[in-house]
């Protein structure tokens, strides 16, 4: 797992990434375009288990020739970190492992909400905003990544 200042000076200038929004069942999905300027929701993946989820994710890094992979890390309100920005760490730890070493956390602190809010301004209704919370929160994750490494590169 990388420093976001590292990952951004890894990661090829041309190339797409990755957006992961954690969850405990549910595990949201966005990938970049190749100049890193869009993020685009992907899919919900269901976890049934550990091994499943990386085969999975495996599947797209190679199809999509991903370079790097941010993964959300909902580091509370005030700041500190609870359980679920553990469990976030240890995915990205394992994932570093298990697919690539180009994996970085970026805070997701309101990915939700600016998802669900995104999805009220479209006036998407809501059994269709629920079944695709978790890749738009992974759009906004990963948009979030990007607009940071396009500053970091201006």
């Amino acid at each position: 797992m990388l420093d976001i200042e590292v990952f951004i000076e890894k990661i090829k200038k041309k190339s797409r990434l990755l957006g992961v929004d954690p969850g405990g069942k549910r595990i949201g999905i966005a990938i970049s375009d190749e100049n890193k300027i869009v993020a685009t929701p992907y899919t919900t993946i269901i976890k049934e288990n550990y091994t499943d989820m990386i085969s999975q994710i495996s599947k797209i890094v190679e199809e999509y020739k991903i370079d790097g992979i941010v993964v959300g890390n909902p580091i509370n309100m005030d700041g500190s970190e609870g359980p679920s920005s553990q469990s976030a760490k240890d995915l990205a730890k394992n994932m570093s492992k298990d697919i690539t070493e180009n994996i970085t956390l970026w805070d997701e602190r309101l990915s939700s909400q600016g998802a669900f809010n995104l999805s009220n301004e479209l006036a998407i209704n809501s059994s269709k905003k629920v079944k695709k919370l978790d890749e738009n929160s992974a759009q906004f994750i990963l948009q979030g990544a990007l607009d940071y490494y396009h500053k970091k590169n201006t």
